[in-house]
């Protein structure tokens, strides 16, 4: 008898996305449920457990099951991180959860921790400086701001473990997901450092690690009530969002790299070993033993979101009136440094610039300066990682439309094979569903490549003199960024 669909589900930044996939790769169903992102400070991003997490996954688990015609064979789950749940014994959330690298408010308490343990041993050590992408630095903020919540921590989760307990009563991280909570995972030794762990969270207990590719456990009699999944289905420890989604693409041998056109931008390349490089992201992958080295950028989409809302268009239409403008944007250069930014400049206090800006701009070539802006920032992360990928990978809702994809081809110079699934976190974790049950999926006939995006020559020697400039252009301007940054925090804590 034939196994069962896999599903994966995946709680992104700004909505929930499902898929139910055959035993051969078809989609058989999808789903998805937007919601928002707190934010009660310039610099802070927010879920609440309850309410974004369990309630998008519960309603999208419904309206899959009602399209399977037999019961799944597995569920795996992703979701947005690293970021900082503290829970109580129970696993009950005790404040909204302290989002990824977008979130920025604990930027004493890095530098604080870096002074502490030292800048080289945290990177010989964990494989990654200290930065707003760090879990370590959130804690001790969370000790020294809110220490009447802090008291009560007992362990901490991230979206795709607080799933998975609330299915299994399983406390689990996978590896990679431990090894961005710097500095609280030994990336060589490939298991929690408990010293440092102790030091920046204490009296917390630290969950079990396993791969994304093993399963946890199986769904309860509780949670099969609440959520209407069979109870005793395998249920895998999950993982980033990121990671599933570069699964999805085949993102596997050293030098594959992946970039994610999403609410942020994001980046990750395989390494053949642990290889920390200044500025970006050494991590362990999603398959047991492999290491991969990460960047993202804090804004990309969002920042076309943002246009959007201003413009009160569509993105149909902004997009296709980018596509119309010539390579340069007529004259205009776009730092996307919105909400600061993280790879291959983490700097918080960073704002975004937009220079060469006259009366004779209008919405079209502000919106291909802000595409445009983002290339120039994939084109910096690709350097920083070593130089061109071996095969570059492009996933994420910002790929349809090509205009954006075409840009960042001709931006860097680099053909991007875009497979025939490119939303495909959710898909990833159907994916490794289908692994952790023992079903040796092939991902190459599971999501072949449907198309190669080309640079064109010309408007890759534009781009060359724009991208010298593009690179110029914040530390001509970062002592003025930082003066405005740190009015605007005044001037909100002024208004409270």
């Amino acid at each position: 008898m034939q196994p069962g669909p896999l599903l994966g589900i995946d709680i992104g930044t700004s909505s929930a996305k499902g898929v139910l996939v055959g035993v051969d790769g078809t989609v058989l169903a999808r789903a998805s449920r937007p919601h928002t992102t707190s934010r009660p400070r310039p610099g802070w991003f927010e879920h609440d457990a309850e309410t974004v997490w369990w309630a998008g996954f519960t309603a999208l688990v419904r309206e899959l099951l009602a399209a399977a015609d037999t019961p799944p064979a597995g569920l795996a789950v992703s979701g947005i991180g690293p970021v900082l749940l503290p829970a109580d014994e129970a696993g009950r959330p005790l404040r909204p959860a302290i989002l990824y690298g977008v979130d920025t408010r604990a930027g004493a308490e890095i530098a604080e921790l870096t002074a502490e343990l030292g800048a080289d041993s945290i990177v010989e050590r964990c494989g990654s400086a200290l930065s707003s992408q760090a879990v370590g630095p959130k804690w001790r903020w969370l000790y020294r701001r809110e220490p009447e919540v802090a008291a009560r921590a007992r362990q901490f989760l991230m979206a795709s473990s607080y799933l998975v307990q609330r299915l299994t009563g399983e406390y689990v991280l996978d590896h990679h997901s431990a090894s961005q909570c710097d500095p609280m995972y030994d990336l060589r030794a490939g298991d929690w450092a408990a010293d440092w762990s102790a030091l920046v969270a204490p009296g917390v207990s630290l969950p079990r690690l396993a791969w994304p590719t093993e399963v946890a456990g199986t769904v309860t009699a509780e949670a099969a009530a609440r959520t209407g999944l069979p109870a005793g289905l395998p249920v895998t420890c999950g993982t980033i969002d990121a990671w599933a989604e570069a699964a999805s693409a085949g993102v596997r041998e050293p030098g594959d790299t992946m970039v994610m056109y999403g609410t942020t931008m994001f980046l990750i390349r395989e390494t053949a070993a642990p290889r920390p490089v200044s500025g970006l992201w050494a991590t362990r992958g999603v398959f047991p033993g492999s290491h991969s080295l990460a960047a993202g950028m804090a804004t990309s989409g969002a920042i076309t979101d943002w246009l959007r809302e201003l413009f009160d268009g569509d993105f149909a239409r902004l997009v296709a009136a980018a596509g119309a403008v010539p390579a340069g944007s007529r004259g205009l250069l776009m730092l996307p440094y919105f909400a600061g930014e993280r790879t291959p400049v983490p700097d918080p206090d960073a704002r975004g610039v937009l220079a060469g800006l006259t009366t004779g701009h209008g919405r079209a070539e502000l919106y291909r300066a802000a595409l445009e802006g983002t290339a120039y920032g994939v084109r910096h992360n690709l350097e920083a990682m070593g130089g061109p990928a071996r095969r570059l990978v492009a996933v994420g809702g910002g790929t349809q439309g090509r205009v954006w994809t075409g840009i960042v081809s001709d931006v860097t110079r680099t053909d991007q094979y875009l497979p025939s699934e490119t939303v495909g976190a959710a898909f990833g974790d159907a994916f490794l569903a289908a692994v952790a049950v023992g079903l040796e999926p092939d991902i190459e006939a599971w999501n072949p490549v449907a198309e190669v995006i080309r640079p064109d020559p010309a408007r890759a020697d534009t781009y060359d003199e724009f991208y010298a400039h593009y690179r110029a252009l914040y530390p001509a301007t970062v002592d003025t960024a930082h003066f405005l940054a740190r009015h605007q925090n005044r001037a909100v804590d002024q208004e409270k």
